[in-house]
């Protein structure tokens, strides 16, 4: 190992476990949805609520973060989206004791802030530290830490936070008023310890990266490089890019049908087969996403046959057939549909996300920022969701990610058509 390679070993391991970090904190979500709907009487829409205040988050500070790489760095960036991350994680213990909604609304908001900055920084930083020719490699194996974290958070969910308490409405009604805000109460304490644990994790990991030294090429570029664009040159470049643009819309369908099915696996397994527990429902949740990372190993091993968005169509085209016997057959098997579309759904973010960035050179750091606003489909797509579930049943719900993954196969066939080299080249930076 050569002396550059053991300077970036550090801050490496550091970086890769943020992957980890944001996949606990996305998917605690999955949990924490359903929670609050049973702890504040919510309806289906307001509930989704939950993941609106969260991708919000990610849509408004992903161009700031992209800003802040520029300006100053990886590092500095990483250390905000962690200390905000922290700041968030830690707003849940007062918004449990006030029993307001709205308040942990604000706090999810805050956690997606923090991590708009590290999603934005991290993929880019890792491709920087160490050997340039396995840089693919790297960020492949971070990515792979990523399901391992959600896995990690809906049994965080599921044990610490799901109670297992779950009166009809006829006992509700029964209940007293006192003892209705004795459950209410119960129900919203509940997500104080495992978040307070969060934030001492992250803000402990905040601290490792600020007395880590990381190696020159994970800084920011100099005001005398020459690939160097202001972010205005970027985004009016950006906006001429054909391909590029599909590609953040198919993320933004892509990332509604992932946080919509996996929010609402929970609701449709209580739905679709009466007298399932939630702790039960939340087991179907974990499963899919065990498939889930199964399937980012598993495509990854298939991309070195087949081509990647060949794949990806193939992959969107089996889960508009899943999504749609979830919709019209229901029950047991619906459910076993529902939860099979992680498995296919697995390779697509990272597809989508490499192959619009594809030939863009110094545009990058601006495109990946968009790719990251294009989050924002998980906070409208599951709204849309709620709607249509309270208003026709949470089995036509699922139409919404059947159409999402028709976006998806779409984007992959026109990806599959264009030609390497046949984006136009960057234009030279006028300073």
């Amino acid at each position: 190992m050569n002396n550059k390679t053991g300077t970036a070993l550090a801050p490496l391991v550091l970086i890769v476990t943020l992957f980890f970090l944001w996949g606990v904190a996305n998917n605690l979500n999955d949990v924490l949805m359903p929670h609050l709907r049973k702890a504040f009487f919510l309806s289906d829409f307001q509930s989704s609520l939950v993941q609106s205040a969260f991708y919000l988050g990610y849509f408004f500070l992903a161009l700031p973060a992209g800003w802040v790489i520029q300006r100053y760095g990886y590092k500095v960036t990483v250390l905000v989206g962690l200390v905000t991350f922290g700041v968030g994680a830690l707003m849940f213990y007062p918004a449990a004791e006030l029993l307001q909604y709205g308040w942990f609304l604000t706090a999810l908001f805050v956690i997606a802030a923090g991590l708009s900055f590290l999603e934005t920084s991290a993929n880019p930083l890792i491709t920087v530290l160490g050997d340039p020719a396995r840089a693919e490699q790297r960020l492949n194996l971070a990515q792979a830490f990523n399901p391992l974290g959600a896995i990690t958070g809906v049994l965080i969910g599921r044990e610490f936070i799901l109670s297992g308490v779950e009166p009809t409405k006829a006992e509700l009604a029964a209940m007293s008023q006192a003892q209705l805000a004795a459950f209410q109460t119960g129900e919203a304490q509940s997500v104080q310890t495992p978040y307070l644990i969060v934030a001492a994790v992250v803000l402990s990991w905040a601290a490792l990266v600020a007395i880590t030294k990381f190696p020159p090429q994970a800084r920011a570029p100099t005001p005398d490089d020459p690939d160097r664009l202001t972010m205005r040159q970027s985004i009016a470049e950006l906006l001429t890019r054909g391909h590029f643009l599909f590609g953040v819309v198919a993320q933004f369908f892509y990332v509604g049908a992932q946080v919509g099915v996996w929010s609402f696996m929970i609701r449709y397994a209580q739905a679709e087969v009466p007298g399932m527990g939630e702790k039960t429902a939340a087991g179907y949740l974990t499963a899919s996403l065990v498939g889930f990372m199964i399937g980012r190993f598993v495509g990854t091993a298939l991309m070195s046959r087949f081509s990647p968005t060949r794949l990806m169509a193939i992959f969107a085209t089996i889960n508009i057939c899943l999504t749609l016997v979830a919709v019209f057959v229901g029950g047991q098997l619906g459910l076993y549909a529902l939860a099979a579309t992680s498995l296919f759904m697995s390779i697509m973010f990272p597809t989508i996300f490499a192959n619009s960035l594809r030939e863009l050179g110094p545009l990058t750091k601006t495109a990946s920022s968009f790719l990251v606003m294009a989050i924002i489909g998980g906070a409208v797509l599951t709204a849309v969701m709620g709607v249509v579930s309270d208003a026709s049943g949470i089995n036509y719900a699922i139409l919404v990610p059947t159409v999402c993954f028709m976006v998806i196969g779409g984007f992959a066939w026109s990806a599959g058509r264009q030609p390497a080299g046949a984006l136009q080249p960057i234009p030279a930076p006028v300073h």
